[in-house]
C-alpha cells in the first residue's frame, strides 16, 4: 500500500512540473517546444501512475484510489507553488488543507467501512484468470 502511495506521489511531482514548470522555466519560449516538453515529462507520470494503480487497486477500490490521488495532488501542487513557483502561502491554502483533511477523514471512514479492505482482496483472490 505505501508503494502505491509513493508512486502516486512521485508521478504527481513529474505531473505537476508538466502543467506548471513551464510557466517559470521556458517562458517566452515556442508553444509547440513547451507542449513537446510538457508531454515527454507526462511520459514518466505515466511510467509511475499506471503501475501506481495497478498496484493500488489490489488492495483499494477505485474511488479510494482517486481519492488518494487527488489529497497527493493537491498536497504536490501546495508545495510546488509554494516552493518552486515562490507563491506566497494564502488562505487559499488553508481552504485546500481544510478540504484534503476531510477528504482523507472520508476516506478513513471509507476505508474502514465494512465493505472495505478484506472483503476487495477477498474479490480480487477469487477472481478467475481470463482468457
Amino acid at each position: 500500500m505505501l508503494e502505491t502511495i509513493s508512486l502516486l506521489f512521485l508521478s504527481n511531482l513529474f505531473m505537476t512540473f508538466a502543467w506548471y514548470g513551464h510557466l517559470k522555466y521556458m517562458n517566452g519560449k515556442p508553444l509547440i517546444l513547451v507542449i513537446a516538453l510538457s508531454w515527454g515529462i507526462a511520459f514518466f507520470e505515466y511510467i509511475l501512475q499506471v503501475p501506481a494503480n495497478r498496484i493500488g487497486f489490489r488492495y483499494y477500490d477505485l474511488g479510494q484510489l482517486k481519492v488518494i490521488q487527488e489529497v497527493i495532488t493537491m498536497t504536490v501542487f501546495a508545495g510546488f507553488a509554494f516552493f518552486i513557483m515562490k507563491q506566497p502561502l494564502k488562505l487559499d491554502y488553508l481552504w485546500a488543507a481544510l478540504i484534503s483533511s476531510s477528504i482523507w477523514n472520508w476516506n478513513y471512514f471509507d476505508f474502514t467501512s465494512t465493505s472495505a479492505l478484506p472483503s476487495r482482496k477477498r474479490r480480487i483472490s477469487s477472481r478467475k484468470a481470463g482468457p
